[in-house]
């Protein structure tokens, strides 16, 4: 907390009479008139100096003086708020906040009238809120609907309330400053300046001791986890870890495995030395030496905290990336290459190979025998080198499509290579045979420099539309010739129908008051295909897209939708029907913490869409429900569908959030049915980690872990999913091959748990009457022991064709949902089937 004085500084002290001694000598040799001309059809009029510098002066600005005169009423309603703590709660830490905060802004009040009275400027009523220029939504203040909340609250009801609504209140103070500095000239005065530092740092540091309160008063296992690389605290429900397999040797640094800062990395090596001198402590003279290099070790420690900027984090040199499935083997990307892994043993990875090629981005997809992978990172050499590329523009570099062959599961080869105008950031296989491979590309970075790639040009906002942006590449990959892998296309897939505008979409910004800051939509970050209904759902930056694939080599936009709560459209999934869509939204682009006690449960979230006569129609939010830390990134990525039969379910990757199971068969109300989580890889500073993928594949749930590993969990029977539901989505047929970005409808055949599974959910929903439940476990238990034995029955199959038929009419005749009514069905089908199998 900073008790704020107007600090004479040494600017001020010394350079500033010295300036003013220089210019007055100057001024006295100027004899000339000082003109200021009016405006058109105006007369001039003459100036004095004293006039000229007022006009002129960059002492301080209207912005500063309507910075201060907003500020004055923002830290008054803190003060009210504040004063409201004492007679309402029974916590003392949150008595120490508010008396925090009353004692530095009734002093920061004070401090900004004097200084709008010292330069003549109007000094505002401070109880006058009414009176702001800005909005005050976007400066954080609460409203006078939520002020009489808040005043008629106590308790357990006022603490969390009083946190929230303080929290956005410091986070407007911060949106103030950052709107004065990006004003040209403003700020400009030291003392002004200093200012607004203090509001900055003193506010970001009460924000995030007030964040960790207000998620303290959550009762969910996963706040609050101890923080560690492989030994930190683990949290679930109805999720168990089968295995955590560390990285492969060569995959990380050995001399700072977890990717910690280089100042922790000083720091550790400050403690290191100390704990030597100590050892040394019988040694003569040692007590002197042990001073002298405490002294050493502050005056290092003080070099590096005037020097921040300089204290760098490793860059994602050896992440964990996405994954793909094809039988037996599973591939784990990474910025430094991929990992092989043989899964027949009980669905548990062994590692097979390790695949070194630098580069990133790292997603990849199998077909066939040929691994695709995507690379971004300007460090990425054509021949996989370790050395990296050097200068903007190099001929050894390579951005885009890798080609492997993989056929030698242990000795893998690049046998094709497509540079790309932009990179590759992700990739979706559309379509292939025994001929080619059609492959989307979406590349994200910046566009190359024409000296660097023939083409690539970067002219959007000059109206060329041959301009590299809003587009993505349409890839081939001849199967029997990948050398010869080549763009057949960029379609510009965001154009305008109607004008032909290359920029169609979305063009950046926020959707008014309390709405995120959303990116233009010029590429798209993933685009997942769903080839046999002809669909492909876009994550585009600023938009979500609907596309018609009928033609793989010419998608079709058929709609797009935007979202006032989305910053960034990251990723699409289908359910299992192709009827709806899930879109995440990486709301701080992976990097930074956004599952805080104070974030809104809209922003970083799921977004489910409905497709109705092809057109998206929003249904429903979902986000992680359990507040983190600000040691940890957290935001929506990665997911994939749990193919239970008759349900919509989803596991999704929220980095250091975890991993949740999400029930979404009803869009507008999806809920959590199992979790796992970790602590933080570090207690003092955010540290890159967390789930990038999680995927369920063959009866698993499968997640690349960035800084950790790779993890296996198993879903487990509960209140929310059944044994049988779980039992009959390890049956799915149609899941053999797993890539990110494209699905294929999955089924489950004619068997008992398959059935039993439908019951289980008409059960739970109180569908069918306890007595019918009872006859067809009954029949489905004998019809199982015949199967297993490999026996016919008749008799059974005939009992199982009546409950069909009678279940057909109950359809018919009673009202039922849409999704019990289709359940029935399927159940009806499956007993048909089950029958056709014991005749």
């Amino acid at each position: 907390m900073t008790v704020y004085r107007k600090p004479e500084s040494r600017f001020c002290r010394a350079v500033l009479p010295a300036l003013a001694m220089t210019f007055a000598a100057a001024g006295a040799l100027a004899q000339v008139s000082i003109i200021n001309p009016g405006a058109p059809g105006q007369a001039s009029r003459v100036l004095d100096a004293d006039e000229a510098t007022r006009l002129a002066g960059t002492r301080y600005s209207s912005a500063d003086v309507r910075f201060m005169q907003d500020m004055i009423p923002h830290h008054h309603q803190a003060l009210v708020m504040s004063r409201l703590v004492a007679e309402r709660t029974g916590r003392n830490e949150l008595i120490e906040v508010a008396e925090r905060i009353e004692t530095s802004q009734a002093d920061e009040i004070e401090f900004m009238k004097d200084w709008l009275a010292e330069r003549g400027e109007t000094v505002p009523d401070p109880s006058a809120h009414e009176a702001m220029h800005i909005s005050h939504a976007m400066a954080g203040m609460a409203s006078p609907e939520q002020m009489a909340e808040l005043e008629q609250a106590s308790g357990a009801d006022f603490d969390p309330l009083f946190l929230s609504l303080m929290i956005e209140h410091h986070e407007g103070a911060l949106t103030m400053v950052e709107d004065l500095l990006d004003e040209s000239g403003a700020a400009y005065e030291p003392v002004l300046f200093e200012f607004t530092t203090d509001i900055s740092s003193d506010q970001t540091a009460e924000i995030e001791r007030m964040n960790v309160m207000l998620a303290s008063y959550s009762a969910d296992p996963r706040v609050g986890l101890a923080a560690g690389l492989h030994d930190a605290g683990q949290a679930s429900m109805n999720l168990e870890l089968l295995v955590s397999l560390p990285k492969p040797d060569g995959f990380f640094d050995a001399e700072n495995p977890a990717g910690l800062p280089l100042k922790e990395l000083l720091a550790q090596a400050d403690r290191d030395a100390a704990a030597d001198d100590d050892a040394e402590a019988d040694e003569p003279n040692a007590e002197a030496d042990g001073q002298d290099a405490d002294a050493d070790g502050e005056a290092a420690e003080d070099e590096r905290d005037e020097d921040d900027d300089d204290l760098r984090s490793p860059p994602l040199s050896f992440a964990n990336t996405d994954m793909a499935f094809d039988g037996d083997v599973m591939v784990a990307g990474n910025y430094h290459g991929f990992n092989i892994y043989d899964i027949g043993n009980d669905g548990l990875p062994e590692l097979m190979s390790a695949v070194v090629c630098p580069g990133g981005q790292g997603d990849v997809s199998i077909v066939g025998d040929l691994l695709i992978m995507s690379v971004e990172q300007t460090r990425a050499r054509l021949d996989c080198g370790l050395q990296g590329t050097v200068g903007e523009v190099s001929d050894e570099r390579f951005l885009g499509l890798r080609v492997f062959d993989i056929s030698n599961l242990s000795m893998p080869v690049q046998v094709g290579a497509v540079q790309t105008c932009r990179g590759s950031h992700t990739h979706s296989v559309v379509s292939s045979d025994n001929e080619r491979i059609i492959v989307y590309n979406s590349g994200l970075r910046d566009v190359r420099d024409e000296e660097e790639l023939a083409g690539c040009i970067d002219e959007s906002r000059y109206g060329d539309e041959r301009t590299a942006l809003f587009r993505i590449d349409v890839i081939e990959i001849p199967v029997a010739s990948p050398q010869n892998a080549r763009i057949i296309d960029s379609p510009a897939v965001f154009a305008d129908p109607e004008s032909g505008t290359i920029a169609g979409l979305w063009k950046g910004g926020d959707h008014g008051d309390e709405t995120q800051e959303t990116n233009a939509t010029n590429h798209c970050h993933d685009i997942t295909v769903f080839p046999t209904l002809n669909l492909a759902a876009g994550a585009c930056s600023g938009n979500g897209i609907l596309f018609d694939i009928s033609d793989p080599l010419n998608p079709v936009r058929i709609d797009e939708v935007v979202d006032p709560s989305f910053a960034y459209w990251h990723s699409a999934t289908f359910n299992n029907d192709g009827t709806k869509v899930i879109f995440t939204d990486e709301w701080g682009g992976g990097s930074r913490p956004r599952c805080r006690a104070s974030d809104p449960l809209t922003w970083g979230a799921d977004a489910i869409f409905d497709i109705v006569d092809g057109r998206l129609e929003f249904g429903g939010y979902y986000k992680l429900p359990a507040p983190q830390s600000e040691e940890e990134n957290c935001v929506a990525h990665n997911g994939s569908i749990v193919p239970v039969p008759g349900r919509d379910i989803f596991v999704q990757a929220w980095y250091q959030g975890g991993v949740s199971v999400v029930d979404f068969s009803d869009s507008a109300n999806p809920f959590e049915i199992a979790y796992f989580d970790r602590g933080p890889v570090f207690s003092e500073d955010l540290v890159m980690g967390g789930y990038w993928s999680i995927y369920w594949y063959n009866g698993r749930i499968y997640g690349t872990e960035i800084a950790r590993g790779v993890d296996v969990l198993a879903l487990l029977p509960s209140e929310f999913i059944s044994e049988s539901e779980i039992a009959a989505a390890s049956t799915a047929i149609g899941g053999e091959v797993f890539n990110p970005q494209q699905q294929f409808p999955m089924g489950w055949p004619a068997e008992p748990v398959v059935a039993r599974a439908y019951i289980d959910q008409l059960q739970r929903d109180d569908t069918l009457p306890p007595a019918r439940v009872v006859e067809l476990t009954a029949a489905l238990a004998h019809a199982d022991a015949r199967l297993q034995a490999g026996q016919s029955d008749a008799g059974v199959a005939d009992e199982l064709v009546s409950m069909a038929a009678a279940l057909a009419v109950d359809v018919g005749q009673v009202e039922f949902n849409d999704a019990a009514r289709k359940r029935m069905t399927n159940l009806a089908e499956t007993l048909k089937g089950i029958a056709a199998r014991l005749r």
